[in-house]
């Protein structure tokens, strides 16, 4: 720890009356780290799956992402190979490992696929979510070889696949789910959680699409 650190600290610590090594004070920080209780959530995400639906949609078209719902994933390349070609692209697509997505039937969508992380020369890429944050309309995405963090910034046209029963009503249940399935210490290096296209209004306040990753996102949520 740094002298300037440690200085900081310890006038914190007298002006408490306290020097960090009292029992109760180290039992409640081991307690709440244990039991990581949960803090006052919102109610605006919550509901049933449909409510949930409609109410993740709203706010992702909000912020100038596209919504199409499906019966069944195996639609997904069918409406992909649809929605290149009103966006005038090359019919090419770049997947990563991932067994739903590389497992449909993609013979009969007109599409020449690659696989793996992008470097920065592909035109569209196709993810699938681990959740959907109905209260902002936001993507949560983990790194790894099946979803490499690549396709959610290099290519013009990100396609995200979500299973309407991921979809969860505000953050702090997206990291209840993570720990559920991968535990404390098998955690992805790293969560992007993507709101709409990329965009910024740093020059002259004018808003800009796909500033700093894809300017037209597509989230695929179907529902079996």
């Amino acid at each position: 720890m740094s002298s300037a650190r440690s200085e900081i600290l310890a006038n914190i610590r007298r002006s408490l009356g306290v020097n960090g090594l009292e029992s109760p004070r180290k039992l409640e920080v081991q307690s709440r780290l244990s039991q990581k209780p949960r803090g006052l959530i919102p109610s605006r995400g919550a509901g049933e799956v449909e409510a949930q639906l409609n109410i993740f949609k709203r706010e992702a078209e909000i912020v100038s992402a596209h919504v199409h719902i499906l019966d069944s994933l195996n639609q997904a390349p069918a409406e992909i190979a649809r929605l290149m070609k009103s966006h005038d692209l090359p019919m090419a697509l770049r997947l990563g490992a991932d067994q739903r997505l590389n497992g449909l039937d993609w013979s009969q969508a007109g599409l020449a696929l690659s696989f793996g992380p992008s470097k920065g020369d592909d035109q569209a890429a196709f993810s699938h979510a681990f959740a959907g944050i109905a209260e902002t309309g936001t993507l949560a995405l983990l790194s790894g070889p099946d979803n490499p963090t690549s396709l959610n910034f290099l290519p013009d046209v990100h396609f995200v696949a979500l299973a309407q029963n991921d979809l969860v009503s505000d953050l702090e249940t997206v990291w209840v789910r993570l720990r559920k399935l991968n535990g404390d210490h098998h955690l992805p290096r790293t969560i992007n959680l993507i709101t709409g296209p990329s965009r910024s209004a740093d020059i002259e306040q004018t808003l800009l699409l796909g500033a700093h990753g894809p300017r037209h996102l597509h989230i695929l949520i179907y529902r079996h």
